[in-house]
């Protein structure tokens, strides 16, 4: 899928680099079909990371995409330039009368605050409420998926006795689901979290179907049945050395934090880390895209509702 993004974003260099189709902005006008239009919240801090792996896991179909990314004006980052978000990001009030094919809300390292603690708390309430009737599929990632499930369907997040940290082993209860279509039986997928959504309150509501699960990590796929809003409540996007960035930044910081499981060889911090999940993690992204956004969106974008 050729990505197309502005000619001096970061990730294009980098994505060139993987040998990964991105299209400029200059190449894009010359093609005379329709580009998919997908919106990103990226609520993480480090945005130009967090941007460049989710373009990665966008760009392998034959679809042209149009990715515009989004930040909250009511909370001001303190790891991201003013000046790249400037250049490269638009707030709520310039794109809320617009509609997108798809959109994807990031997680946030939010998860010990309550919901309302959360300083752009209400500006997020009000881009979900808007993506009812503006955007065809919403994808909700980590603590994304969380704030989704709450604002949405009242799902509380639950503390966990310590932070759920590796690579753990999935299955698909809805084998015939088209969003895990060519997954094997086990698939992996990384998590880095201290709270998790519990299957008891998702059994709950009559309008979320269950679509994957994890004996270690619990919850992991749930979507409306109306196919508008999907959460994941881990990160198939990672990086092969996410997870252990995040470890050697809690130790250097003197925190308790355990070696993440399934990850380092012999679980030795030395070694260099197993990446079990990256194929999955493309045939997921892949899935919700051509699944989801693509073969069901109208051709006009005006006919979203």
């Amino acid at each position: 899928m050729p990505i197309k993004i502005p000619d001096q974003l970061p990730a294009t260099t980098t994505l060139e680099g993987e040998n990964i189709f991105v299209m400029t902005e200059y190449r894009a006008m010359h093609q005379d079909i329709r580009p998919l239009n997908l919106l990103i919240l990226n609520l993480m801090p480090t945005k130009i990371v967090t941007e460049t792996q989710l373009l990665r896991k966008l760009s392998n179909t034959p679809l042209q995409v149009q990715v515009e990314l989004l930040h909250t004006s009511s909370h001001i980052s303190q790891n991201t330039a003013s000046d790249h978000l400037a250049s490269f990001y638009t707030t709520f009030s310039q794109i809320r009368d617009k509609k997108y094919d798809g959109m994807i809300i990031t997680g946030a390292p939010v998860e010990n605050l309550d919901f309302t603690d959360v300083d752009y708390w209400d500006e997020l309430c009000q881009i979900m409420e808007w993506t009812k009737d503006h955007v065809h599929s919403t994808l909700h990632i980590c603590w994304g998926a969380q704030a989704g499930l709450y604002y949405h369907y009242g799902i509380p997040k639950y503390n966990l006795d310590r932070k759920l940290f590796g690579v753990f082993p999935h299955t698909v209860v809805r084998t015939r689901s088209p969003l895990f279509r060519g997954f094997d039986d086990v698939f992996y997928v990384p998590h880095s979290r201290y709270t998790e959504n519990r299957l008891e309150d998702i059994r709950k509501i009559p309008e979320l179907e269950l679509l994957a699960v994890s004996p270690q990590a619990g919850v992991f796929g749930v979507k409306s049945s109306d196919n508008r809003h999907f959460f994941i409540t881990g990160h198939p996007e990672y990086d092969p050395d996410t997870l252990a960035n995040e470890y050697f930044r809690d130790v250097n910081r003197g925190l308790d934090i355990q070696v993440p499981a399934n990850y380092f060889p012999d679980d030795d911090p030395t070694q260099t880390p197993v990446v079990r999940w990256r194929s999955a993690a493309q045939l997921f992204y892949s899935n919700w895209l051509n699944y989801y956004v693509y073969q069901t969106t109208p051709y006009d974008i005006r006919d979203i509702r």
